[in-house]
This record gives structure tokens, C-alpha cells and sequence, in this order.
């Protein structure tokens, strides 16, 4: 009897887990990434070097293969190609339409705001813009519209900063735009959430940390949260709202959001699948007992998703990403004095080491329980 085939469309480190999990569930795994840092290609049955963006190309050998399900974990690079396969194989997937409009910031922004959600100031703009007519709430974020991994992130607080801010953003932008927003004070969160039938579950909330200014680069995250109790509702209320504005109605969510002082919160994006640094396909498993990337697979393949937790909960879960050799110490301490506490440590890339501009070039991370 031949096995299901399964689609994995990214093959990077953090869809590592999601190969192997497909691996553990008895499917053929065919995986398709550009050769360089497919890390996940040894562990697929089948392993295709094509381009994620490329989906003609990808389509056409899927027609081939007829999986039972196409996805991706935790890569907004991946979601359209996913998508538009999938609408065109006729499998269980958010529409073309939602995927492209969740990886644009300005469409998300104003899918929002049309549909009521409470939106912080927000304008589109390029190297050629003119603000003249524009009252600008300095300080603002600036960042590209269609990216992702903490790249071309700036704060300005001026107009020879904004237009400095635009120029850098836009460049790591494919439309050449960049999105300009209201500062969001705070600390920051995610929420991670899963959907079927247009039907939206609540796992997690993720406290998240960051460089700060100007970078914004992901230093590290932890389950469960820290939030207070009474904020929580209101908060997922909110978020449902937005996925329902997005028109999501498949799979993972992943929304990143800030709370200030005053317990307001602020969406910064919502990604249309799981977190990714290992939010998704780690830490809610571990801080709830929740199979995150089997209900996504299960999603994917038109089944309704498990929604029980049937491993060990662990009281805290968190994983540190290594930028210098203060926090390669900061590991070795804890191999030497905890080695228990350590789920997973990734390969090293030492001659990253002190050199991060962004999410892509850190030099590792580990993932540790209590």
C-alpha cells in the first residue's frame, strides 16, 4: 500500500521539524527550496531545488506527485506558492487572495481597518514619496511592505530619518514599497492560533524579545506568557476579528502585538502560519502538550485538526538565539551546570558571530525547559 504524499514547500532549519514530524506520521515527504541551506533535504523522501516563489514550475511537478496536502511551517515567503497550489489542486488552504494579502502590510493594515479593528496610523510609500500633505506621528516604524525575518526595519522620529528609513526599506522590499506606522509602545507578544472551517482556536501566547532599536531583531521567546490575566480575552477577541477581516480560515496564525503600560494592545502583523523560531513547531507543544504541527498537517490533508494535549507540559519553554560570544558562553554554562534543561541546540555558525543584521544570519539557538 503506498503511503500519502505530503508537499513541504521550504526546506531551512525551522521546517526541519515539520519534515520530520510528516517523516514520524507515515507520509512521503517531498520538499522543494532553493540547494543553499536546505538543511531539510536529507530528511525528505524526495527533494526538489526550485525556487519557493517559483509556482508554476512547483505546480506542475505537484500535479505529478497529487499530495493529499501542500504547506509550509513558519515561511511568509512560502505562503502564496502554498496557496496557490493548493486552489489549483483543489486541497484544504486559505485562498490565493488571503495569502498574498497576509504577507503585504499595507493590504493587511486596511483589510483590518475596513472591517472595524482598531488600527494605528499607517501609510504606504517609496523613494519618490511626499509627505508635504501628510501630518506624520513621529516616531514611526518603518519597514518593508512585502518581507519578512526582521529586515529593513527603522525607527524614525524625523523627516530626514523617515525619508533615510524609506530608502533602506524599500530595498528589501520586492514592490520597492515600504510601510509607514505608528510606534507601538510596549512589550512585545505573539499569539499563536489555529483555524478550520473559518472556526479560530487560541493555543498560546509567546512573550517575545528583541534588539530594540533600530534592528528589531528576535533575541529570544518564552511560553507562557506574563500577561496579565484580565487583558487576555479582549486580546483574542481582537485577534479573531482580524483573522476574520484577513479572511483566514485554514491552519496557523501567527500575531504579533504589543501591550502598554495602560494593558492597550497593538497588532504590529499577522502571519498566516505558525511562528516562526521554533514558536510553532516547539514551544507550544512543550508549554501545552498541544501537537502544533500535526494539527497543521492533519489542516492541510482536510482533516480536522486534534486540539488535546497528549505530551508532557513543561512549566516554562523558551528558546535564545546566539548572536556573540557572550551567549555562546551563556550556552556552555548551561551545558556544564543544567544539561537536562536542554531540548535541542542547533548547528553554530560561529563566523556569524558578533555579524547579525537580521533574523537569516544569526549564529544558532537552543531551546530549554524548566
Amino acid at each position: 500500500m503506498s503511503r500519502k504524499k505530503l508537499v513541504v514547500i521550504g526546506a531551512g532549519e525551522f521546517q526541519l521539524p515539520l519534515v520530520q514530524k510528516a517523516k514520524a506520521l507515515g507520509y512521503e515527504v517531498h520538499c522543494f527550496a532553493w540547494e543553499a541551506g536546505a538543511v531539510a533535504k536529507d530528511e525528505a523522501d524526495f527533494f526538489y531545488p526550485i525556487n519557493i516563489t517559483d509556482k508554476e514550475a512547483i505546480l506542475n511537478i505537484c500535479k505529478d506527485i497529487n499530495p493529499c496536502g501542500v504547506l509550509t511551517a513558519g515561511s511568509d515567503l512560502a505562503m502564496p506558492t502554498v496557496a496557490y497550489i493548493c486552489e489549483k489542486l483543489n486541497l484544504c488552504c486559505n485562498s490565493y487572495e488571503v495569502a498574498l494579502r497576509c504577507t503585504n502590510k499595507y493590504e493587511m493594515r486596511k483589510a483590518m481597518k475596513e472591517a472595524g479593528v482598531k488600527t494605528p496610523f499607517f501609510t504606504l510609500a517609496d523613494i519618490n514619496s511626499n509627505f508635504d500633505n501628510i501630518l506624520i506621528p513621529y516616531p514611526v516604524i518603518v519597514k518593508p511592505s512585502d518581507s519578512s525575518g526582521s529586515r529593513g526595519i527603522h525607527l524614525a522620529i524625523n523627516e530626514e530619518e523617515l525619508v533615510s528609513a524609506i530608502k533602506e526599506s524599500s530595498a528589501f522590499s520586492p514592490s520597492g514599497k515600504a510601510i509607514i506606522e505608528d510606534y507601538i509602545d510596549g512589550n512585545e507578544y505573539s499569539c499563536e492560533c489555529v483555524s478550520y472551517n473559518g472556526n479560530h482556536t487560541f493555543l498560546a501566547f509567546t512573550k517575545k524579545f528583541t534588539t530594540g532599536a533600530p534592528d528589531y531583531i528576535e533575541t529570544g521567546h518564552i511560553q507562557p506568557d506574563d500577561i496579565p490575566e484580565e487583558y487576555k480575552q479582549k486580546i483574542i477577541e481582537t485577534i479573531f476579528s482580524s483573522l476574520d477581516a484577513l479572511g483566514v480560515t485554514y491552519g496557523a496564525t501567527h500575531t504579533e502585538f504589543k501591550i502598554d503600560s495602560n494593558g492597550n494592545m497593538g497588532i504590529i502583523e499577522i502571519g498566516a502560519r505558525m511562528g516562526g523560531g521554533c514558536i510553532g513547531s516547539d514551544l507550544v507543544c512543550l508549554s501545552t502538550g498541544k501537537d502544533f504541527l500535526k494539527m497543521i498537517i492533519d489542516i492541510a490533508c482536510g482533516k480536522e485538526p486534534d486540539l488535546t494535549s497528549n505530551s508532557t507540559i513543561y512549566n516554562q519553554a523558551r528558546i535564545d538565539f546566539i548572536f556573540d560570544y557572550p551567549d555562546l558562553d551563556k550556552l556552555e554554562q548551561i551545558k556544564a551546570t543544567n544539561p537536562e534543561s536542554i531540548i535541542r541546540i542547533s548547528n553554530i555558525r560561529k563566523e556569524n558571530l558578533g555579524k547579525t543584521t537580521d533574523c537569516s544570519n544569526r549564529a544558532g539557538y537552543y531551546i530549554t525547559v524548566k
